[in-house]
């Protein structure tokens, strides 16, 4: 017989079963309940049939260091089944911790913790703070275990909770329910490893943090490649990894200038969700006074192009100053320079014109409506060159929602001194036809063609009795 083989004889059971009778005896004489604390002899028999096979066959590494797997034998042999169920629960969730080490921490603590308690949660003994459920979670989202293994474990779990020592109980656990137990925990936990996607994740961010030099533009395009092989989830968690890297006050200029090349193409590649919540991290930032991390994280968002994710509250306000920066760009000094670096960061908090907030919209409208007729100069015909492309794009994007407003301004008497000049007529009527390009509403059409036809006779035609009648569904008119 190989030595390595365990086989559990007949003098052994009766060793047990009498030990059995002697702790049921000595309850007994304590006055202490001693019926459905130990399981029956027949429930014993069937786990020292099958569990001492089963434990000799596991690889010697697992073993060695698995103490609440002895603690699970030693329950099970003696009928502690509420016991041993605890016990291998607790040798799942140091399994589950070591994945979590594993796939990295940073990332890990970023997608199981939320909020201001983010911070508290750094090494592997804060792994210790994270409620069971949490970390079960957290390792499906993540890919560590299966979403099979997952949904085991959670019955396995529900279970402990309901039934095991941890909780009262009168709920007796049959061999074959412990052993079934018993086997997902070491075969879909213990002996198994996280997913390939998974180890790329970790391996991306470690190599990334560990770079002192820039990242080059060929490898920049391998890097987008890899990652559009990536689940959303997991880009969605790199993004967040990678933002918390960014505004860290203990990153260097090297790695963020490598999160700034990387950060589009993740950032493309990510939820939405991801997005709105880095959005209120952001304003968090704000809101505590963290001055240098909201400024990076301002920083962050331009970079991604993602503006429009920031909360409502702050794309209020950011908007309603630069509308009124951009205005002061324009009637400044060498404003077609200055006008180019405030609309591109307007132009950061679109997609489409959903995005656009009721609450600015009208002065953004008007500012860039200054900016698009020009300043009435032959040199570029009054408009910036540079910031032309982004004042088109924003007028081209324009809805039928917002054709009223962007009707009403062409009321205004700054506005209409622009148009009373060649050039800026010229400018205003490319800007027309512009926003037509996308409206639907046949009203809006009909009086923006009104307008192309008659404005070139005279500014004021926009007065007309006739254009006043053909726009008072949409527009209130001063008698």
């Amino acid at each position: 017989m190989d030595k390595k083989e365990i086989i559990v004889t007949d003098n052994q059971s009766n060793i047990i079963e009498t030990q059995v009778q002697m702790i049921t005896g000595f309850l007994a004489d304590l006055g202490l309940p001693s019926d459905n604390i130990i399981a029956s002899n027949q429930e014993r028999g069937i786990i020292n049939k099958t569990l001492p096979d089963y434990i000799s066959k596991l690889p010697a590494d697992l073993k060695k260091d698995a103490r609440y797997l002895s603690k699970f034998v030693v329950g099970a042999g003696f009928g502690l089944f509420d016991y041993a169920l605890n016990s291998i629960w607790n040798e799942v969730t140091l399994a589950l911790r070591n994945k979590a080490i594993t796939y990295g921490l940073d990332i890990f603590f970023d997608a199981s913790v939320g909020g201001k308690m983010r911070e508290l949660y750094n090494s592997e003994e804060d792994l210790g703070g994270l409620k069971d459920n949490t970390l079960l979670n957290t390792c499906k989202k993540l890919e560590l275990i299966t979403e099979t293994t997952y949904k085991k474990l959670a019955h396995i779990l529900d279970m402990r909770n309901d039934i095991g020592i941890s909780h009262p109980t009168n709920y007796t656990i049959n061999a074959f329910e412990l052993m079934g137990w018993f086997q997902t925990c070491i075969q879909d936990v213990l002996q198994d490893m996280p997913s390939d996607s998974a180890i790329q994740v970790k391996a991306f961010i470690e190599n990334l943090k560990k770079l002192d030099t820039i990242i080059e533009d060929e490898k920049v395009q391998k890097i987008q490649a890899q990652i559009s092989s990536l689940s959303s989830q997991h880009c969605s968690r790199i993004l967040r990894t990678i933002f918390g890297l960014y505004v860290s006050t203990d990153s260097n200029q090297t790695l963020r200038k490598n999160i700034s090349k990387i950060t589009p193409i993740i950032w493309g590649a990510s939820s939405d969700e991801i997005k709105y919540k880095i959005g209120i991290m952001v304003e968090g930032y704000n809101n505590n006074l963290h001055t240098e991390k909201y400024k990076r994280g301002c920083e962050f968002f331009e970079i991604a192009n993602g503006n429009k994710y920031r909360t409502k509250s702050e794309r209020i306000i950011n908007l309603e100053n630069l509308s009124n920066e951009l205005r002061e760009a324009h009637f400044g000094y060498d404003n077609f320079y200055n006008e180019v670096p405030v609309i591109k960061k307007i132009m950061t908090y679109f997609e489409d014109s959903t995005d656009i907030p009721n609450q600015i919209a009208r002065n953004l409208i008007h500012s860039v409506m200054l900016c698009r007729i020009g300043r009435g100069l032959t040199y570029n015909r009054g408009v910036s060159p540079s910031g032309k492309e982004y004042y088109i794009q924003l007028f081209n994007m324009l809805k039928d929602d917002f054709i009223p407003m962007f009707i009403a301004q062409l009321c205004e008497f700054d506005i209409q001194q622009k148009i009373s000049r060649n050039i800026g007529m010229e400018q205003a009527l490319e800007m027309i036809a512009e926003v037509k390009h996308n409206i639907i509403n046949e009203r809006y059409i009909e009086s923006l063609d009104y307008l192309l036809a008659e404005f070139p006779k005279t500014e004021r035609a926009i007065f007309n009795t006739k254009f006043k009648k053909l726009s008072i569904g949409f527009l209130t008119w001063d008698e």
